[in-house]
């Protein structure tokens, strides 16, 4: 049965620099939490530019923060290109301080990016911290490189700022897949203090769009937002074009945030495959991955979540720079067999892609392989963790806040 907490109230926050990975995990965890809790409402603070095309749950909302985008050489530039970058990250910084003051959260999520984009949130979670909010810190069960991490987190003294702040770091994978802060210095408090929770399982939506899903089978082929998707797109469009015999259909979904010449270049040169379909983009990617007969991918988080959620044969082509998360992730799948791998470099030959992408659809599913790096057991015990902490006692209307203010 459904419990009931009277007006608990939970607040995300989502960087979303470049690409969809933040917000889609922040909007995944908010309508698993709103499914099992009646009276809960969830508000997501994110900087993504659609941030407004993904349905929502009823009782979860998003405030949209002015964009910064994050360019290839790993600078950051406003959206806007008439506002400087400081006035925009000032405007972020009240809104998201002044969300918090307003909405009064019980518990305050933040995804991945510790004090936020160039420290944005800290001065909020001063603030919480001081009202008695309960302070989680979410981490992706691969961060970066070891040494890229320790370098960035050093530079900005984040982990004394982690053990300051929060109260609980919430890691998104299980034990014995990745460990984020692998070969970092770690202090016991942290340490003590993580919890990891295990992948996010994805579902379809209850309501099926007719005519959504292509008919008859098809491999997908997406690579997230699709900001730096193109050559990965290139590849498998060129391996069709060089080896006569791959006829599987493909579905190749380009991404909210490819590049307009890239896209159209893209569009231009699959439209001469009959076997080739491309769509810009699609809210829907559940409902895509599960109808698809295999999958081809860069392999984010949450297109890795998918492909072990609807037990998917993968083929993975990571990212390899300016961070080494997908890589790291791919190789370690790859490793327990639950996936194929190729690097970028090896994609780029047409008749070996041609040869994986041929093999595909008859691949074994990931839940074949006999590894335990299948557990989805993350939303199952975030909700456990979250349902504890608003029935503490000392929450009698929840939140000290309420009780201050």
């Amino acid at each position: 049965m459904m419990r009931r907490f009277e007006d608990a109230r939970i607040l995300m926050y989502s960087h979303d620099t470049f690409g969809l990975g933040h917000l889609r995990r922040c909007r995944t965890i908010a309508h698993s939490l709103v499914e099992d809790y009646r009276g809960l409402n969830i508000l997501i603070i994110s900087g993504a530019t659609i941030a407004g095309a993904f349905d929502y749950r009823a009782r979860v909302d998003f405030v949209k923060i002015p964009s910064v985008i994050k360019l290839h050489n790993g600078d950051y530039t406003s959206l806007d290109r008439h506002i400087e970058l400081d006035e925009t990250l000032k405007m972020r910084q009240a809104i998201i301080r002044h969300t918090a003051e307003t909405f009064k959260p019980d518990i305050f999520i933040v995804d991945k990016e510790p004090m936020g984009l160039r420290g944005e949130v800290e001065e909020t979670l001063t603030y919480l911290k001081a009202h008695g909010t309960t302070l989680v810190l979410g981490l992706r069960e691969v961060m970066d490189a070891p040494h890229l991490l320790e370098a960035e987190w050093k530079r900005r003294d984040t982990m004394r700022k982690i053990e300051q702040y929060y109260d609980t770091i919430w890691v998104y994978g299980p034990p014995d897949f990745y460990d984020p802060l692998t070969e970092l210095d770690v202090p016991p408090a942290v340490r003590e203090r993580m919890n990891f929770v295990g992948f996010l399982q994805r579902s379809v939506p209850r309501e099926e769009l007719p005519g959504h899903k292509p008919q008859g089978d098809y491999i997908l082929v997406t690579t997230g937002g699709g900001g730096d998707g193109a050559d990965l797109i290139h590849d498998v469009i060129h391996a069709y074009q060089q080896d006569p015999e791959l006829t599987h259909k493909a579905l190749i979904v380009l991404g909210p945030y490819m590049p307009v010449k890239k896209r159209e270049k893209l569009i231009r040169k699959g439209s001469k495959i009959p076997y080739i379909k491309i769509i810009e983009f699609d809210n829907r990617m559940e409902e895509l991955i599960a109808g698809a007969k295999g999958v081809v991918a860069m392999g984010g988080y949450n297109t890795y979540c998918e492909i072990l959620s609807f037990d998917k044969p993968a083929l993975i082509v990571p990212r390899i720079q300016p961070r080494e998360e997908q890589l790291i992730r791919a190789r370690r799948a790859a490793e327990l067999g639950l996936i194929e791998m190729l690097l970028p470099d090896e994609a780029e030959d047409p008749l070996r892609l041609a040869a994986a992408l041929r093999a595909l659809p008859y691949r074994e599913p990931p839940s074949k392989s006999g590894a335990n790096g299948l557990r989805l057991e993350g939303l199952v015990h975030i909700s456990e963790i979250v349902g504890r902490w608003l029935d503490r006692p000392s929450s009698d209307h929840l939140n000290i806040v309420k009780k201050s203010s």
